[in-house]
């Protein structure tokens, strides 16, 4: 493990053979802006991939970003974990509004497709 007085490097050779860096930015980097934001990329799709709840009301977070792939891990306070929950929420509640139009505007589609088919005498007996 690389040490730097702003941070550590840890390599970790996964099952698969791939090896990735983890970048332990402690508390003091990481505490500097919002944890839902990659602090390489700037994504904002920032999510944690483990976590503990330590002593003093501090949860051990690992972030991960799928845009750029970085890794962290951290210590952080109950109102940074609240806040990333908050925008993991929002964005939950985001996909599940998507998921429902989409889910909408695919079954008028194959309403519209029945109904003509319905008119062009193109459903038989024997498709059902």
């Amino acid at each position: 493990m690389s040490q730097n007085p702003d941070h550590s490097i840890r390599r970790i050779v996964l099952p698969s053979g791939m090896a990735i860096e983890v970048v332990d930015l402690g508390t003091s980097q990481l505490g500097q802006h919002e944890l839902h934001v990659c602090p390489s990329c700037a994504s904002d799709l920032v999510q944690p991939v483990g976590w503990s709840e330590t002593a003093d009301d501090k949860w051990e977070l690992t972030l991960h970003c799928p845009n750029c792939d970085w890794l962290a891990e951290g210590l952080f306070d109950e109102r940074q974990v609240y806040g990333l929950e908050d925008k993991l929420e929002e964005g939950l509640v985001a996909m599940l509004n998507d998921l429902r139009r989409m889910t909408q505007a695919n079954m008028a589609e194959e309403v519209d497709r029945f109904v003509v088919a319905l008119n062009s005498d193109l459903i038989l007996p024997e498709d059902f």
